[in-house]
């Protein structure tokens, strides 16, 4: 397709209807019915390009030819402070490596994170969620979810998995954020990730002269060195931290605002999970940069190119899915992009489903009045962060 009939996008548009929280910027679905995948001109004046076609999307998540390395791509959103060139990710930070490096790290920790193993983790959180649904009980309403129920859950559960210490996860959340969010200067988040470094070197070394039936003492025998051990913990905290803990509330959320699909969220767990994924998609964008020249939807992207990947647009996608703005939870949602595709593929995506399967139900079986407790407009929304979701959700019962 020539240059003169291409669309071009000046800036990403990250906006939300405030009536409409939970949709994707309106202007995406504009651009996606022009064409799935157009120009877009990046803040650093990179001339690449935004994807918002679900096939167009899955294409480029797929294709080898497109690189997650960091220090190859150009941002969708301006930093603060930012370098003109990213550096290389941490060590042990799975997102920003190809493979071979990716598929090395990725199958020492794949056998932790298997269906099977993940199903066998259930009881244990069933007893947690429960635990946290007694505290919420005896404490009475009005309660924040977020501090009350989303937070705790998932970071009980991989604090237990790692075999680091719960009472840390404060610490661990207050740097994931500064990680997360779009409006922290560089230097911010170097130091956040300095911190979360030096703080997994010690338990590593800790873990090395005592080891646990924990991830992180079954990986000192392993061949990863001591940073490589720090980095892989960090990503797996930080990744179980936020993401499971933004979809309990910002799902909890959606629910109270559609009523009439608790129902369905009771009679089918599994199903309902995967229709909030879809429709919340809170891991809204993601960035590529081609090895080489690629041609996708009959766009011919240039080596060195840069391509940004609206997942929440993707999963909107009236030719994947009809009536695509409708949470339906009795819709059969399969094939969704909202843990990722390809090598990249969400690692601990199977815990999290476990979490919601067990959380969400319980809480409105535990609370069947269960309302909001502020004006829906005054829900503080995490609009400036690369994971969607709320700050607080008051609420009571």
């Amino acid at each position: 397709m020539a240059e003169t009939l291409t669309p071009r996008v000046t800036a990403l548009p990250t906006g939300r209807h405030p009536d409409r929280p939970f949709d994707p910027p309106a202007e995406l679905a504009g651009f996606r019915e022009r064409h799935p995948l157009v120009r877009m001109t990046y803040p650093d004046g990179h001339d690449g390009w935004l994807a918002t076609g679900y096939d167009a999307c899955r294409a480029v998540l797929a294709d080898r030819r497109f690189s997650s390395r960091y220090e190859l791509m150009h941002l969708p959103v301006p930093i603060v402070g930012a370098p003109p060139e990213l550096p290389p990710a941490p060590v042990g930070d799975l997102t920003g490596i190809d493979a071979p490096e990716h598929t090395r790290l990725r199958r020492l920790l794949i056998g932790w994170f298997t269906v099977r193993r993940m199903r066998a983790l259930t009881e244990r959180v069933e007893e947690i969620t429960a635990d946290r649904l007694d505290a919420m009980e005896r404490t009475g309403a009005p309660v924040d979810l977020v501090a009350e129920f989303a937070s705790p859950i998932p970071a009980l559960v991989i604090c237990e998995l790692l075999g680091v210490p719960y009472g840390d996860r404060d610490t661990f959340r207050r740097h994931v954020l500064t990680l997360t969010d779009t409006i922290s200067a560089a230097e911010e988040k170097g130091a956040a990730i300095d911190a979360l470094q030096a703080y997994l070197l010690d338990l590593v070394r800790a873990k090395r002269a005592r080891p646990g039936q924990d991830i992180l003492s079954s990986l000192t025998g392993s061949d990863l060195s001591d940073d490589e051990l720090a980095g892989t913990g960090a990503f797996l905290l930080a990744a179980g931290l936020d993401t499971t803990a933004n979809m309990l509330a910002l799902g909890t959320f959606a629910l109270l605002r559609h009523p009439d699909q608790i129902t369905a969220l009771r009679s089918d767990p599994e199903n309902s999970v995967e229709e909030l994924l879809r429709y919340l998609t809170i891991a809204h964008t993601n960035v590529r940069a081609a090895l080489e020249d690629v041609e996708v939807e009959g766009q011919l992207i240039r080596a060195g190119e840069s391509v940004t990947i609206a997942m929440h647009a993707a999963n909107r996608d009236p030719a994947q899915y009809p009536d695509p703005d409708t949470l339906d939870l009795r819709r059969r949602t399969t094939g969704h992009l909202a843990l990722g595709h390809g090598i990249h593929q969400c690692l601990g995506q199977q815990l999290a489903r476990v979490e919601m399967q067990v959380a969400f139900p319980a809480l409105f079986a535990r609370f069947p009045t269960l309302r909001l407790d502020c004006d829906p407009a005054d829900v503080p929304l995490r609009v400036h962060s690369t994971i969607f979701g709320v700050h607080t959700l008051p609420i009571s019962w």
